[in-house]
């Protein structure tokens, strides 16, 4: 999606420095890098998925551009910031409004990012920037917005 809209493209995930939070298994951060993303951080803290997660970055190879911090989204301490932010965290928790809210404040956030969260479908969508997409699959809305 990001690589074929009109304000995305080749250029966003090329050379990106990404932050996969709620990473889980990893997927979207894996996806990033295999399209071109200098770097991808991913935070997890649940045991299976961080185990997962490991594996899956070693049977893709990615391993000198990954980076795997075993912390919680919304502690994750000082950072710098990154052009492109996947969001997807347990739905109808309110933690992508929480999350980003710290995550700025913390420098992972800035000008230029590029946010995607998943939410529940039923979850309102909290952010006041203008969304550049926004699609329901089955339970899941996605949305992105530039900050």
């Amino acid at each position: 999606m990001i690589a074929h809209a009109p304000w995305g493209g080749r250029g966003v995930l090329e050379g990106a420095q990404v932050l996969d939070a709620f990473a889980g298994t990893g997927a979207l951060g894996l996806e990033a890098l295999s399209r071109g993303a200098a770097e991808t951080i991913f935070f997890e803290t649940e045991g299976a998925a961080l185990k997962a997660l490991r594996a899956n970055i070693v049977g893709c190879g990615a391993g000198g551009r990954a980076r795997v911090m075993a912390r919680d989204v919304l502690r994750p301490g000082p950072g710098t910031h990154k052009s492109l932010i996947f969001l997807d965290p347990p739905y109808g928790l309110g933690l992508v409004e929480r999350a980003l809210t710290v995550l700025r404040a913390e420098g992972w956030v800035g000008p230029g990012s590029l946010i995607v969260s998943e939410t529940s479908r039923l979850d309102k969508v909290v952010e006041t920037r203008s969304i550049l997409a926004s699609r329901v699959h089955g339970a899941a809305q996605l949305n992105v917005w530039r900050e």
